[in-house]
């Protein structure tokens, strides 16, 4: 399957204006604990609901704000998260995503992650490698958590998780270098991908979440896995690490079980 990345591309980059729509990012709905939704995610994920269609319109398509139990899992279909870190953009912190992949068949074949406040677009496409505004980028080449520097996701939407995972962010603190929390899983894992990170992992992450991601890394050289070692289905909640590689089978066989 062929996709045209520089169309593709551009369409994601299209939104950027929505996220400077400071009343659009005021306008604020509860979906539960620690979840929020704005204008900004409904009207980006309708904006390229809507451009994806008349593109591409035999593939499915799966949004973080929308119901999506007419998926064929093993059709084609497009994963999008219109706003990977919408609590960060309600507090104009300033990092947050556009996340879309392409699933064909169980497997993910191309992906774009945009942040539209640094201009940064990683993308990838199965087999081809993945870069940065259009330069290759690859994985770090630690191999120790002395050397690494790992970032952290809290599962703040699910709280009961909490003890867990802070056993599990201290015992990886006093190891490795030291830890970050971005706020928003898509930069993470790119962050990973383009070596500025050794890992990431996070607790219950939903597909939009890390789908595009997970090409990303796997294209740079990398690795993502859930907390057993096991490469996860990109259309399903999972347990996720994204690394280099090493820096996964440490995390996974010492800090995760």
């Amino acid at each position: 399957m062929k996709i045209d990345m520089e169309k593709l591309i551009q369409l994601v980059m299209e939104t950027q204006s929505f996220f400077t729509n400071e009343e659009a990012a005021s306008q604020v709905t509860v979906k539960g604990v620690s979840d929020y939704v704005t204008q900004v995610d409904y009207q980006v994920q309708e904006f390229l609901k809507e451009r994806l269609r008349e593109e591409w319109p035999d593939f499915q398509f799966m949004g973080e704000e929308k119901d999506n139990s007419d998926i064929d899992f093993d059709g084609t279909f497009w994963i999008l998260d219109p706003v990977d870190g919408t609590t960060n953009l309600i507090h104009d912190f300033r990092n947050s995503a556009v996340s879309l992949g392409l699933c064909d068949k169980g497997e993910m074949v191309c992906g774009v992650v945009y942040q539209p406040f640094s201009g940064e677009v990683f993308h990838a496409v199965r087999g081809e490698g993945a870069c940065l505004n259009q330069k290759p980028i690859h994985v770090s080449s630690a191999v120790s958590m002395a050397e690494s520097l790992i970032s952290i996701g809290t599962t703040p939407y699910e709280h009961e998780y909490a003890d867990r995972n802070f056993e599990i962010f201290k015992k990886v603190f006093l190891d490795c270098q030291d830890i970050r929390r971005i706020g928003s899983a898509a930069i993470e894992l790119c962050f990973v991908a383009c070596g500025r990170l050794e890992a990431f992992f996070e607790m219950n992450l939903k597909p939009w979440d890390y789908a595009a991601g997970l090409l990303i890394i796997e294209e740079a050289g990398g690795s993502v896995t859930d907390f057993e070692g096991r490469r996860p289905q990109p259309w399903k909640r999972g347990n996720i690490v994204g690394s280099n590689g090493r820096l996964g089978q440490i995390l996974v066989e010492q800090y995760m079980n």
